[in-house]
């Protein structure tokens, strides 16, 4: 039975790593989280290419897509889900016992992470160079983007035909940019600190002006053999490369299978090449870019598939099971797909409303719901202990950690976190506590804008982690089975224990 554990942990560990290599922007989590959900985790490195085929084989699973432009006809017993602006995706399974005024049982995370996002005119020349032009996205550890390999994905708006236009998303997979550092020589003060000008000092470089030159002569002078090749010459020629350098719409457009023409506009970040990996003397850590909170992502869909996978898994359930992972959760949430916008309020509103016309269910459903907040959490750090407070300090494959603050920047209460303590405690799970020293400022998370912009109770919690905010960061093995091990039993026990639990009667 060890044994048999032991490999379910490796393969869920490793579909956490496909995970992660597949997903360089929100845009991407989004379209592998619809694969998760269809149970096809052996295809996740190449489907960020097939939104469509992967959208397909999670209807054949059972998961329907529904639209928030069209009305829903929602049944109890089945599985949906919904994507806004194809960057946060909300995916639920209602019971079979469900009837309007239960709740929903959530668990809330982020597919955003910090990164340098392209500006809307790229280009940048100076020196010799060709360098892309990025601005800063959430509280990112800028110093360690230097000296990385680095290359771009995201979005393009494209042009199909004369009247069309859509969305296509994009990576290209080898390393074309780098930010170098200044050689120690030219800088003896770097000893005394390595202060950043974000601004001046974090321009990706992504050629020398002269080869770029170079190339636009070899590909103008090459052989023409057709009327078609003629034309394919003249639209390179004439795109209009006053925004951006027009090799890295050549890049892109090779990438799509598409003339730089036919690209309209993008939204498209800086990523780093090297792939996530277990790592460390036991093999017992993940290195990876974006464990928060894609580490939390794929734990709570994981644990939704798992807890929804048949038709007896909802047989007794009275409520709701749902996973939103929602984005620009690092600059605040505050978009039409944050945790600030209405996308909560209004899955728990159109669930309702599907089964009743009465208004004053809502309400009620949403005082018998309950978020779990999971967002990384911070791990002890043996060389800087002191950063933390004596008596809370998470250890890395020591469990989830309840994170708590008496000033509401954390939402738990002690209702909250008995709840999920409880459950832990039910499955020999281990669990955490953090609170943050007095001396220092605090972070939040989702938790507090939806508990106050809903009015839901909420825990918050997170896997621990090291080196939060990093290009490359560190979390353990354990810690992703025992993730989703917790939220499986959440979703499975919430219904029994919360009617056990007597607040405000």
């Amino acid at each position: 039975m060890a044994k048999e554990e032991q490999l379910e942990g490796r393969d869920l560990v490793s579909d956490l790593i496909n995970f992660l290599n597949s997903s360089p922007t929100a845009f991407h989590a989004v379209v592998i989280g619809n694969e998760i959900l269809n149970h096809n985790t052996e295809n996740l490195i190449r489907v960020y290419e097939a939104k469509d085929e992967a959208k397909k084989l999670l209807k054949k699973a059972g998961f329907v897509q529904v639209s928030e432009r069209d009305n829903w006809n929602l049944e109890a017993g089945n599985r949906y889900f919904f994507t806004r602006n194809y960057s946060t995706i909300v995916a639920f399974a209602i019971g079979k016992k469900y009837v309007p005024g239960n709740g929903c049982y959530i668990i809330g995370a982020h597919t955003d992470s910090p990164c340098l996002k392209l500006k809307p005119i790229t280009k940048v020349t100076k020196g010799g160079y060709l360098e892309v032009g990025v601005q800063t996205y959430g509280g990112g550890l800028w110093h360690t983007w230097f000296d990385r390999d680095l290359t771009v994905a995201g979005r393009v708006i494209m042009r199909e035909g004369k009247d069309a236009y859509s969305h296509k998303l994009v990576r290209i997979e080898e390393p074309i940019m780098r930010i170098p550092n200044l050689a120690i020589h030219l800088d003896r003060s770097i000893h005394d600190g390595f202060k950043v000008n974000t601004h001046i000092h974090l321009v990706p470089i992504l050629a020398t002006a002269i080869k770029a030159e170079l190339n636009k002569v070899v590909a103008g002078n090459g052989p023409v053999d057709s009327e078609d090749d003629k034309e394919k010459s003249n639209k390179i020629t004439n795109t209009d490369d006053s925004r951006h350098h027009s090799i890295l719409l050549q890049l892109l457009a090779t990438q799509l299978g598409c003339e730089p023409d036919d690209i309209s506009d993008f939204e498209l970040q800086a990523c780093d090449t090297q792939p996530s990996t277990v790592a460390g003397a036991m093999k017992e850590f993940i290195f990876s870019g974006r464990l928060d909170n894609l580490c939390m992502s794929f734990c709570s869909l994981k644990a939704l598939i798992d807890a929804t996978a048949s038709e007896i898994t909802l047989e007794d359930e009275t409520g709701v099971r749902m996973v939103a992972l929602f984005d620009h959760e690092e600059i605040g949430s505050n978009s039409a797909q944050g945790a600030g916008s209405p996308v909560m309020f209004d899955a728990l509103s159109r669930i309702t409303n599907s089964f009743t016309s009465d208004p004053k269910l809502l309400q009620i459903a949403i005082q018998r719901s309950f978020l779990v907040s999971a967002d990384m959490a911070h791990a002890l750090h043996p060389n800087y202990m002191e950063k933390h407070e004596e008596n809370h300090q998470p250890k890395l494959h020591g469990g989830l950690v309840i994170k708590h603050n008496a000033n509401q920047r954390y939402a738990t209460n002690a209702v909250t976190s008995f709840i999920f303590r409880e459950i832990a405690a039910n499955h020999n799970l281990p669990v955490q506590d953090f609170v943050i020293r007095n001396d220092m400022p605090c972070g939040s998370t989702i938790g507090p804008i939806l508990a106050s912009g809903v009015g839901i109770r909420t825990v918050d919690v997170g896997a621990p982690q090291l080196s939060m905010h990093s290009i490359r960061e560190m979390s353990a093995v354990d810690d992703v089975k025992h993730s989703y091990e917790h939220f499986k039993a959440y979703f499975q026990e919430f219904s029994q224990l919360d009617a056990k639990i007597t607040v405000d009667i």
